[in-house]
């Protein structure tokens, strides 16, 4: 194959991506992280479509109830970096629950909590108030945060991802989206803990 071949896919040319992006998104709750949903449900990647020609993929998940940060790249290798366990990336969420956090949650989590036979552990917990926690995951397992709190039969009102690495929520409102700076993408890549960049 050489650069002058042309390639199609169902009859269609296809040409390669020369634009590489990173995006990042304040999800907001109600939007699956998804190219598509079987379900007809919103899905978090069409807020971006009318900016970006560009098809681009979510770095990790949100769950659908769930709002805050997201990246989305078209970059295959910076995607595996910062999402495989072993980067030890770390995501820092808010969490309003309906009632009252049940006393040592905080202690508890920080610890190790098991629930069916998986054991979840987040590297920070802090109480800010009686009804609202702030926690850092590293490794951050799927619902991991709700399957903890549901164990200890607490609802949780919102869940929010307020920082991925080195990248805070700033002034991002809902729905809002932008750019990551070549500062950030770098400071990203070094913060992975295998990365070979």
């Amino acid at each position: 194959m050489s650069p002058s071949d042309t390639v199609c896919v169902d009859g269609k040319e296809i040409h390669p991506e020369e634009t590489k992006r990173y995006v990042l998104l304040n999800k907001p709750a109600g939007y699956v992280c998804s190219l598509s949903d079987e379900k007809g449900r919103a899905v978090a990647a069409d807020l971006l479509k009318d900016t970006y020609s560009e098809r681009l993929y979510n770095v990790g998940r949100l769950d659908m109830f769930s709002s805050g940060l997201i990246i989305f790249t078209n970059d295959g290798d910076f995607a595996a970096k910062l999402s495989h366990p072993s980067a030890e990336m770390e995501k820092e969420y808010i969490v309003d629950t309906s009632r009252p956090l049940p006393r040592g949650l905080c202690d508890d989590f920080v610890k190790g909590i098991r629930v069916d036979d998986v054991f979840y552990r987040c590297k920070e917990a802090e109480e800010l108030n009686s009804h609202r926690m702030r926690i850092v995951l590293v490794e951050g397992k799927n619902r991991e945060i709700r399957r903890v709190f549901e164990s200890c039969e607490v609802g949780i009102k919102s869940l929010m991802r307020i920082r991925i690495g080195c990248v805070g929520i700033g002034g991002l409102q809902f729905g809002e989206f932008r750019d990551l700076t070549q500062a950030e993408i770098v400071a990203l890549i070094r913060l992975c803990k295998s990365s070979q960049y």
